[in-house]
């Protein structure tokens, strides 16, 4: 079966300047995305998709190839990541090349390894898309609001007495990939298919990174990590 990895990285990001270029723990932090998708030796071709001539000048330094440059309408701060890989498909088909499955990888995703990338395809064997997930830390259910005078309200008051224990555990998106059938994305025009299954991560291999706080804990967790191999 050939795979594709799309590791979209775009060179604009106004949180954290530079982001996706940006030294994490001892290099560029697109780096850790492209060793993990060359590592899991499940890819017929790893590029990535950016608009920045210097996140491609990266990207081939570690491997990855850059065979065209993302569009201004897929690159701007309202494009979504299904238009990307919709993008992505389209000018490879252009070239006469098709894939029957792709992963599409974030490029600030410094604790994914190949090993996952690997059983996520393995995955797509039985379903039409994979996506990693972990539990909420606290109950969703006994989350609080504030109302119009600022008060706190509790969002669902019928949970208020109910033991953590007996709560429906509740999961998260980890914003690491999302590895998908290209056929069944194509007729969904999404990678949230019906046939969508997880891959259960912990804490530790998790870290959303969107503000310069997200980046200390990550680079935190990272060294604690490595730390303990």
């Amino acid at each position: 079966m050939r795979n594709l990895a799309i590791i979209t990285a775009r060179g604009g990001s106004k949180r954290i300047p530079g982001k996706n270029k940006k030294n994490f723990c001892g290099k560029p932090i697109l780096f850790y995305s492209i060793e993990a998708a060359l590592e899991a030796g499940v890819f017929s071709e790893v590029m990535v998709s950016t608009e920045d001539e210097e996140i491609a000048s990266l990207a081939r330094q570690a491997g990855a190839r850059v065979p065209f440059m993302r569009s201004r309408a897929a690159a701007d701060d309202f494009a979504t990541t299904d238009q990307v890989i919709f993008e992505v498909l389209q000018e490879y088909e252009k070239r006469g090349e098709s894939f029957e499955a792709f992963c599409c990888i974030y490029p600030t995703a410094p604790f994914l390894t190949g090993e996952r990338l690997r059983q996520a395809m393995d995955l797509l064997k039985e379903a039409d898309s994979v996506m990693p997930v972990v539990p909420f830390s606290y109950p969703p259910q006994r989350g609080l609001v504030l109302d119009e005078r600022g008060y706190i309200l509790r969002k669902y008051p019928e949970y208020a007495e109910t033991r953590s224990q007996d709560l429906e555990k509740i999961y998260h998106d980890c914003g690491q990939f999302y590895a998908c059938r290209t056929k069944a994305f194509l007729e969904a025009g999404t990678t949230d298919v019906e046939k969508l299954v997880p891959i259960c991560l912990s804490e530790m291999e998790v870290q959303d990174i969107d503000t310069p706080e997200d980046w200390e804990m990550a680079e935190w967790k990272y060294q604690s990590m490595s730390d303990r191999h």
